[in-house]
């Protein structure tokens, strides 16, 4: 298992497991026995699936369950008494339950429960432990499922004659240099004799500057702007890491429990949310974090706290690998902190904001500087990581993440699958998640909440869409051009 795999599956709490979970509705329902066939056929090409953990001393490794039963993994589901009269209350009740219920550490760390009667269809959720994929890498595998899914391409065994710095160089150029833009591919192409001097940018920065300057020298002149530059990003985003002020405190920060809840809204139309940011010059993902914003300070407000001035932070993933290598699973992702300003009323000028922000983090070193963290934190002892990983929770309020999905609606079985949600989990003292999927032509907002810092969800939820109504109806009043 890689390091930064490892950081992760040693990141269970009693108050946060590190499972990413989702459910999906499904019209007309589906059987149990079709399910459990379709999952056994298409999961299983993904050898990890079918893979247990063993932990020794040296950290852990997969290893092929031979006992493996997918009728141990595919779980049929039935909601409590109240699924009769309020069936999404249920659903969203069993989700939370299922959020602080471990996986068996002795089988493959995933389940799917299948609730053969909801809403007139079905509903199957979905448990799978973070160690195994990030959430770029499960969207590739979960679209495996649906009718007409493709198999994950078939590997080409490496060959065994490269060394060990030709392997790290391989890594680094197509797990970190291909899917950066702009500065950040200069940075890390100059940088790049292996992954070993990313690493070195967290622990000894110095060490780091020292060889690249020496390589700019050596480059000539422009070679030692370059490496100039590129000091200086390494020495300010590290800072920035380091020395990440604390957010505002908010009701939302605190010591979490030891029970979830989770709510999720309707789809908002996705062609709205684009025309919305075309008029305002910004992106689509400005749009919703600007929604999330408003509807955190508005939940507040409702409470009665005073969010004038006020801002948090949540960390926000970053992909760090080529689209067309998700399939090969793994952790490839680094967190950038994101701030929002809870405290702006003015909806115009949050998204502006936004932008503003979102800018300056463009060609940042920082989501390559903590992935290397999660790296350093998977070579430690579990001590040595919390305390590394406590600057990241210490100093947040919510994770969140913007995953894009289909556009068109996909079948599962024969039948629609209607809606899709995921919830992340949090980390440390972490007690807010916060999710976006578009599908369907349609954006979902979920959240899930410990019930010590955030016992009603859904009042979060319940204002995410009036805040984005305000925007529209904002930018149809804005003046024209010829």
């Amino acid at each position: 298992m890689s390091k930064v795999d490892t950081a992760w599956l040693r990141m269970d709490s009693p108050s946060n497991l590190m499972m990413i979970m989702g459910v999906w509705i499904i019209k007309p329902g589906v059987s149990y026995a079709a399910t459990c066939q379709r999952i056994e056929e298409r999961l299983l090409k993904y050898p990890r699936f079918g893979q247990k953990v063993v932990l020794d001393a040296t950290g852990a490794s997969w290893v092929t369950d031979t006992r493996f039963d997918i009728k141990r993994h595919v779980l049929r589901e039935k909601l409590g008494p109240s699924a009769k009269n309020h069936p999404q209350q249920a659903l969203q009740a069993r989700l939370a339950e299922l959020a602080l219920q471990a996986l068996d550490s002795r089988y493959p760390l995933w389940d799917f429960r299948l609730v053969e009667h909801y809403q007139g269809g079905s509903a199957l959720l979905v448990r799978i432990h973070h160690c195994i994929a990030d959430g770029l890498a499960l969207i590739a595998v979960i679209q495996s499922l649906v009718d007409g899914g493709h198999e994950p391409p078939r590997r080409q065994r490496k060959s065994a004659q490269g060394s060990g710095w030709e392997v790290a160089e391989e890594w680094l150029s197509h797990t970190v240099i291909e899917p950066f833009t702009g500065a950040a591919v200069k940075a890390l192409d100059l940088a790049g004799d292996s992954a070993a001097q990313a690493l070195g940018a967290i622990g000894q920065p110095k060490t780091l500057l020292d060889t690249l300057i020496a390589k700019g020298l050596s480059k000539g002149k422009s070679g030692s702007a370059d490496m100039a530059k590129l000091a200086y990003q390494v020495l300010r985003d590290s800072a920035a890491l380091a020395l990440m002020p604390d957010d505002s405190p908010t009701r939302l920060k605190g010591t979490p429990g030891r029970a979830k809840r989770v709510a999720w809204c309707q789809p908002i139309p996705l062609d709205e949310v684009r025309a919305v940011s075309k008029v305002l010059h910004c992106s689509i993902n400005d749009v919703l974090l600007a929604c999330v914003a408003g509807a955190i300070g508005e939940y507040l407000k409702a409470q009665g706290d005073s969010v004038a001035g006020k801002e948090i932070r949540a960390m926000v993933p970053v992909n760090l690998r080529p689209m067309t290598q998700a399939y090969q699973l793994g952790n490839q992702f680094g967190l950038a902190p994101v701030v929002l300003p809870i405290g702006q009323d003015n909806p115009l000028a949050r998204v502006f904001e936004v932008r503003r922000r979102m800018n300056a983090l463009k060609g940042s070193m920082q989501p390559l500087l903590s992935f290397a963290m999660l790296a350093v934190a998977g070579m430690v002892v579990k001590p040595a990581q919390d305390a590394m990983l406590s600057l990241f929770s210490k100093k947040t309020t919510a994770v969140m993440t913007n995953v894009p999905g289909p556009r068109d609606k996909l079948t599962f079985c024969g039948s629609t699958l209607e809606q899709a949600l995921f919830w992340v989990p949090q980390s440390g003292t972490v007690g807010l998640g916060v999710s976006i999927l578009s599908y369907g032509g349609g954006v979902q907002f979920g959240v899930i909440s410990d019930t010590t810092l955030c016992p009603e969800p859904q009042a979060i939820i319940d204002q995410f869409e009036p805040e984005f109504e305000k925007l529209r109806w904002l930018t149809l009043m804005l003046p024209w051009g010829e």
